[in-house]
């Protein structure tokens, strides 16, 4: 049976149910397992008998810094963090006792190629699976891991090098999502195909396996000036429906299908990144942004706009040339107040909306009206925390470092408390069996709530609907990436129109299939026996299509087949079949991550070369992948050659075990790093325009987890330097990753040339 519309008490518990739902034997153990707590509004249960004091010495601190949220599961506390300096520096996702806050496990990742700066790490909070709990944490630099209760890894991506994730200076994640068994990770992407022009996208994988189960683009254009946005998504029932909220990078509130990714609408405010998470008052979406207003240019507002009442016919439209989800008409925003924040959410406790502003004031807001009921001046500015409540008080972190308590159970607030804390206060506080955690950049503290006995209340479960008649068929991974002589089995689901599974296909029959707006005309080298997808040992690099048929249903599976080495390419099979702003081209490889639009191939002086695209300042810091990301001890050559003068040229560089070394035109100087604020050494080396040379890497790995990152830079067809011409010796070398392509061109001036790739095992 389909839900057309929610009764009241329906609407209720949708607006009370949270992605990383409480069952109610669950929330009297006390637990806080998502960013937003158990209702998705920062939100706890807990009341306390006695004074419900905050005490002001803590029960204990660590010296781990942070910028996230606490999050608690059976009297286990998980904390994402980061510690060390320079090339040492480290996140960290930790699992402690509660009541102690002793250490009992931890997993390290170190940063990879991100251009993060200012130690902007660990904005976000792990997510725990009551079901399984399994913990998940989505690191600065896009690293998705699974980790089981006790610290095993269950299953891991680098979005970076899978999935194309690019990388920004503000170091914006989030904080991952678990609904039933899907797990949403969202991130501006520049994948292949169609999925090549750079978009925020969300992602949903099966928690269990880390199977892809869908990607959805929602919005419209690329991020507007670099945007990325850590808008977490807000998940619920409505309409016969399981879909999400959030922000995106372009300036839009998007609701998508949670079961297939499905776009349903947008509606957009903003000329910039939607960074805070909406929550959801009756039946309407409440938020901030604080960025120019699309319709004004005052900047900044908190504002309401009421929900379709039909999710399958809203009466949006969809842009021809920018696509996306249909458009909500301007006339569903139901009031607007003129604050402005940039990412604090705002915390929504019963018919009133706690907003922060960058400024440092709190403001109550009538949740039905936007009036102001009331303002407190806190501190003089704010940055990334959001209020926490519970039983009649909020729990205000400033990011100058002072932490409030205040009573807002009148008509106005008042404050009961100011805590000095170390560090500034970027994360939002999590409270859990009489405790508030609070995350600073130098310390991790544990608070008391003074009481005489705590009541839980209890969260009501999330109405999931009822699937109905199979109309489609879904895959499962719905992308598939295979090395030569590699095989998979791809499972076939039946699911109705909203993308809730059925049941499992039977008899199902694959075709290659070429989607008519492709921009490249290619199939996968590789064929299927039965549900098995194999690519023979000499397969080709490829990347394709294929539908699925069981019966009248259909569906869509990608793939693509990378070469195992030796690899080499020298683009001289290439046809120039494009015609561009520089003349005929070809797009690059298909298989390539993150290529299409960064790269093409072009004729330069008799040869066909890679070159670097100079029409997007979005990639004017280009990152591609061309192979496999779990290769590790391989060598990487290339020639390469910056256009330019004398006074300006670009930056060219390979990328080998998540190290890019790259030649520096500017600065005349060979240099190896992977965030430019951790590793980074670099050794002279005269670089002319217009010049080509060739440059070869290598990473060795030692027994003890230390590795060497060498490098050796010669005119081309000059015999090769006996010696590397740099090397670095990292403490934490980075095990593994694919090979790639780097590229610099500041402000799209000058472009980069690339030819005869070379990759070879060690």
């Amino acid at each position: 049976m389909k839900l057309k519309h929610l009764s009241l008490f329906t609407a209720y518990l949708a607006l009370l149910s949270s992605p990383l739902w409480v069952a109610a034997e669950d929330v009297h153990k006390g637990n806080w397992i998502s960013w937003r707590g158990p209702l998705q509004t920062g939100v706890s249960l807990e009341t306390y008998a006695g004074s419900g004091e905050l005490d002001p010495e803590p029960v204990w601190t660590d010296d781990i810094r942070g910028r996230g949220t606490a999050v608690v599961y059976n009297d286990r506390l998980y904390t994402w963090g980061y510690r060390g300096k320079g090339p040492d520096l480290e996140e960290v996702i930790q699992a402690r006792d509660e009541k102690t806050g002793d250490v009992l496990w931890e997993a390290v990742e170190q940063d990879i190629y991100s251009d993060t700066i200012y130690d902007r790490y660990s904005i976000g909070a792990p997510a725990i699976d009551p079901a399984t709990e399994n913990v998940f944490v989505a690191t600065t630099f896009g690293i998705v891991t699974c980790y089981s209760k006790d610290g095993e890894q269950q299953w891991q991506h680098c979005m970076t090098e899978r999935f194309g994730r690019l990388t920004f200076p503000n170091g914006r994640a989030g904080a991952p999502v678990i609904d039933g068994d899907i797990l949403i990770i969202r991130g501006v992407t520049s994948y292949w195909g169609a999925d090549g022009p750079a978009r925020d996208r969300f992602f949903g994988f099966d928690k269990n396996t880390g199977e892809l189960l869908w990607s959805s683009t929602p919005g419209v254009g690329p991020p507007f000036l670099r945007d990325s946005s850590m808008s977490t998504p807000y998940v619920e029932t409505r309409d016969g429906k399981r879909v999400f909220y959030a922000g995106t990078g372009c300036g839009n509130i998007v609701c998508v299908n949670v079961n297939d990714g499905t776009p349903l609408w947008r509606y957009q405010i903003s000329k910039g990144g939607v960074n805070s998470s909406p929550v959801i008052h009756g039946d309407n979406l409440v938020c901030i942004h604080g960025k120019e207003n699309l319709d004004t240019t005052e900047i900044g507002r908190a504002f309401a706009i009421a929900l379709p009442a039909d999710y399958d016919n809203t009466g949006g439209e969809i842009d021809p040339a920018l696509k996306g989800a249909p458009r909500l008409p301007a006339d569903v925003e139901q009031w607007r107040n003129r604050l402005e924040m940039f990412t604090s959410s705002p915390t929504l406790v019963g018919d009133k909306v706690y907003q922060l502003t960058k400024t440092g004031t709190l403001y109550c807001l009538s949740a039905t009206s936007g009036e102001t009921l009331w303002e407190l001046k806190l501190a003089n500015e704010q940055l990334h925390a959001s209020p926490t409540y519970a039983d009649g008080k909020l729990y205000v972190p400033l990011f100058p470092g002072e932490f409030f308590v205040i009573d807002v159970s009148g008509d106005e607030g008042k404050v009961l408390q100011k805590i000095h804390l170390d560090g500034n206060c970027i994360g939002s506080p999590a409270i859990c069996n009489g405790r508030v955690y609070v995350h600073t950049t130098e310390k991790l503290y544990a608070f008391q709530i003074k009481n005489e006995g705590i009541t839980y209340g209890e969260a009501p479960a999330p109405v999931y609907p009822e699937a109905g008649p199979a109309t489609k068929l879904t895959a499962v991974p719905a992308d598939v990436l295979l090395k030569s002589g590699d095989s998979q089995i791809v499972k076939i689901r039946q699911t109705d129109a909203n993308g809730i599974p059925v049941g499992d296909a039977e008899e199902v029959s694959f075709a290659k299939f070429i989607p008519p707006t492709a921009k490249v005309k290619a199939e996968m080298d590789a064929a299927f026996d039965g549900n098995t997808i194999a690519a023979a040992t000499d397969a080709k690099l490829s990347a394709g299509a294929w539908k699925a048929t069981s019966g009248d249903l259909s569906g869509i599976v990608r793939g693509r087949v990378i070469s195992n080495l030796p690899y080499n390419e020298d683009f001289e099979s290439f046809e120039l079949t494009g015609e561009g702003k520089e003349g005929p081209f070809a797009y690059p490889p298909l298989p390539w991550i993150g290529a299409r639009l960064k790269w093409e191939v072009r004729e330069l002086d008799g040869n066909k070369v890679l070159a670097k695209t100079l029409d997007r300042v979005l990639f004017q810091r280009s990152l591609s992948f061309i192979g496999d990301p779990e290769l590790s001890s391989y060598t990487l050559q290339a020639d390469m050659m910056t256009d330019g003068n004398r006074r300006v040229k670009s930056v060219m560089g390979l990328i080998n075990q998540r190290y890019i070394i790259a030649l520096i035109g500017n600065a005349n100087k060979l240099e190896i790093s992977s965030n430019h604020e951790r590793v980074k050494v670099a050794v002279p080396f005269p670089i002319s325009a217009k010049k080509w040379y060739t440059l070869k890497t290598q990473v060795t790995t030692n027994e003890d987890g230390s590795g060497t990152v060498q490098a050796k830079a010669w005119v081309k067809g000059e015999p090769e330097p006996e010696a590397w011409t740099i090397e670095f010796d990292h403490k934490n070398v980075h095990k593994k990753g694919a090979p790639g392509l780097f590229g610099f061109s500041p402000q799209s001036q000058k472009s980069v040339f690339v030819d005869n790739i070379a990759i070879t095992q060690n």
